[in-house]
């Protein structure tokens, strides 16, 4: 590698120049988090990106003897183990579409020149209890092209999400040939090597340092003794054999009109995920392109009974989900007891573009549910502080997160 030691030169440029992502460094405080947990507490969170309209989905009444609407009936047996919230957004996330990649980040103004994304939710999470699975994490997407994801790395990277279920249960319970398994080890050995080279060529680029710049190269270098920790536990993983289950693998649909059916493909993937402790953290971006150009309804009845059909829809196959999940016992415990999942929006209305009122509901994981936390509308309440709940309730102890000036206020852990 070429260093210039008269331009300064970033972490992020470094690792680029070598083809290298320090995405998920492991701290040692985290691996202990991660040891010393009792029950194996777990994270989904999936966005569908076109927004759903608000009129079907939020109660009129706050607390618990909410009525149902009509989206929120699709699960009704899960009523006591999910909480809906209302006037909740993310503060300065603006944009319309734009607002995508900010769901899990928090990250303001995604639709100004020179943006660059924060830390996802998730991301955050695998660094904490991803050491105790094969993955630590899965970044997944329903989408015919593009290559949208809900993952970022601490650099603001996008993580690539795996768009096929049938692909995904492969990589999660196929058992690779020998030469496949000793090829993958080789591989990774061969990022250990990459990653001396980067330390060596850092070394010496530190000796034309400012007190600063060594500072921050302190972080560097210590980013890399991390990676090649993780990159040692990958090796380690790649001898042990994949769980074993029943089930056949799924047969991808490419009709991109087919969302849900594709959806609930990759729910049945992801179950068999979470109850064979592959992951503890999934994220999915569900991409309802499709129905774009019905989201611009202009509340003309024909295209809002149409948009409304697909979006309770959606709701069908979440129900489903949900009920796969509290349907498999873990040590006297379902696997929704276990595992929070986040199902919202950034958009809180599609017609609009709006990036206020998020339609948001978390079930599961773990807390005091059967409620409808409402407020205000006018000035919403930071949606960011729900996600530093979560990272709570995963045994993560952190202050802060995003922009959140705190926990939810209103929700209690079970």
């Amino acid at each position: 590698m070429n260093l210039n030691l008269h331009r300064p030169i970033s972490r992020r440029t470094l690792l680029r120049g070598t083809g290298i992502t320090l995405a998920l460094p492991f701290l040692e405080s985290m691996l202990r988090a991660g040891q010393t947990a009792t029950v194996p507490r777990r994270m989904v969170a999936i966005e569908t990106n076109m927004g759903i309209m608000p009129q079907f989905f939020f109660p009129e009444k706050g607390g618990r003897d909410y009525a149902l609407p009509p989206y929120l009936q699709k699960l009704a047996q899960h009523r006591e183990k999910m909480t809906v919230f209302s006037g909740v957004s993310l503060p300065g996330v603006t944009g319309g579409h734009a607002a995508e990649k900010c769901f899990l980040t928090g990250t303001p103004h995604p639709d100004r020149g020179g943006f660059r994304n924060w830390v996802s939710l998730d991301q955050l999470a695998a660094e904490h209890v991803g050491v105790a699975t094969r993955h630590p994490s899965l970044s997944l997407a329903m989408v015919s092209d593009g290559s949208p994801t809900l993952s970022y790395t601490r650099s603001g990277a996008p993580i690539p999400a795996e768009k096929s279920p049938s692909k995904l249960f492969q990589k999660l319970f196929v058992q690779g040939k020998a030469n496949e398994v000793e090829a993958n080890v080789e591989a990774l050995r061969q990022g250990r090597s990459m990653l001396d080279f980067v330390g060596g060529q850092s070394k010496r680029l530190n000796q034309t340092l400012t007190h600063a710049d060594k500072q921050r190269m302190d972080e560097y270098f210590t980013s890399v003794r991390e990676l090649e920790k993780r990159l040692h536990a990958a090796e380690e993983w790649e001898y042990k054999p994949k769980p074993v289950v029943k089930n056949a693998a799924p047969a991808d649909i490419d009709d991109a009109r087919e969302f849900v059916a594709k959806t609930k493909l990759m729910f049945d993937v992801m179950k068999l995920a979470l109850e064979t402790d592959s992951t503890r953290i999934i994220t999915l971006f569900v991409d309802t392109g499709v129905i774009h150009n019905i989201t611009h309804h202009g509340n003309r009845p024909e295209a809002v009974a149409e948009l409304r059909a697909k979006e309770e829809a959606q709701f069908d196959a979440l129900n489903g989900f949900l009920t796969s999940l509290d349907g498999t016992q873990e040590e006297g415990e379902t696997l929704l007891d276990r595992t929070q999942v986040l199902y919202g929006t950034p958009m809180g209305s599609a017609n609009s573009h709006s990036n206020v009122n998020l339609p948001v509901l978390l079930a599961g994981g773990g807390f005091k549910h059967g409620q409808h936390l409402a407020f205000d509308t006018q000035n919403n309440y930071p949606l960011s502080n729900l996600y530093l709940s979560m990272l709570h309730r995963l045994g993560i102890e952190t202050e802060e997160f995003s922009t959140a000036k705190g926990t939810m206020k209103g929700l209690e852990l079970a």
